[in-house]
């Protein structure tokens, strides 16, 4: 056998087509770069570069792992495209003007929902809110870029608001959006007015501020009022599922109806029921 014949053969993995959204397909992933002989060793301790960029608040762990891939990710000011490659978490972390590029046609889009469409999946009997993402439904000023039907590609609902809920939802591709608004440590406030029937118990209101749990564990501080003798005012900063129906039971209440009205420094406004529009340059949450 020659010396060529005994050298294991490598899988060749063809790049994928010169699409910015790729990314969001599930399709074959392009081939990596050629690890550069500067490029730093990957370290036996350590945090994954993934988690660090995500937790740093550069994109998601999905998009990380993406432009790792590509070679659009540097460390130390040298490159990685070693998926899995740890680092220390101290180390300084840039990105190629790629990166930059793809992350900037990302779009993040505020939604009116009304009731009866989930924020998320399907759910039997049930319409997905995206499919309100349409050309007919957006509310555009001068300066909105005009809808295109490859925005929805990777569009994903960043908070809940269940199928019998209304109010103000964030669609958004980008990662930093999304762990902004539903991280663990997320301190963004989300509002809600809240109609109840049923007799709240004597310290009800108290225990809706502080002192109930859910499934077990305590939920964070709320502040909540009693606007008048049907409707309550709730200002968050978690999102548990159904949290605001669950909380209100525990204190004898039923909610008959909620909407959110408000997502950190963003109303809901004017924006009419099932319209929507895009986050506007300036706008944060």
């Amino acid at each position: 056998m020659s010396e060529s014949d005994s050298k294991p053969r490598r899988r060749v993995v063809k790049p994928a087509a010169d699409d910015p959204w790729a990314k969001w397909r599930k399709a074959e992933a392009p081939a990596r770069p050629a690890p550069s002989p500067s490029e730093p060793k990957a370290l036996a301790e350590g945090v994954r570069l993934s988690k660090v960029m995500s937790e740093r608040g550069l994109c998601s762990r999905r998009e990380a792992d993406a432009w790792i891939e590509r070679g659009w990710v540097f460390v130390d000011g040298l490159p990685v495209t070693e998926l899995g490659s740890r680092i220390d978490p101290n180390a300084e972390i840039t990105l190629s003007n790629e990166a930059h590029k793809d992350q900037a046609k990302q779009v993040t889009i505020l939604l009116h929902k009304p009731i009866g469409y989930v924020s998320g999946q399907p759910e039997p009997g049930c319409t997905p809110a995206v499919t309100l993402v349409t050309a007919e439904n957006q509310v555009r000023i001068p300066g909105d870029p005009e809808f295109k039907p490859y925005m929805l590609r990777g569009l994903a609902p960043a908070g809940r608001l269940d199928v019998d809920s209304t109010g103000l939802l964030v669609l958004t591709q980008d990662g930093r959006v999304a762990r902004q608004l539903i991280g663990d440590d997320s301190k963004v406030e989300k509002e809600y007015l809240v109609r109840v029937s049923g007799q709240m118990i004597p310290n009800g209101l108290a225990l809706l501020n502080h002192g109930l749990e859910l499934d077990g564990k305590p939920l964070r501080p709320a502040r909540v009022k009693q606007l008048n003798e049907d409707q309550l005012h709730f200002i968050l900063k978690e999102g548990k599922k159904r949290q605001i129906r669950r909380m209100c039971e525990l204190v004898g209440l039923r909610v008959v109806g909620l909407k959110r009205v408000r997502i950190g420094r963003l109303p809901l406004g004017d924006l009419p029921l099932g319209k929507w529009r895009f986050l506007r340059e300036g706008e944060v949450f």
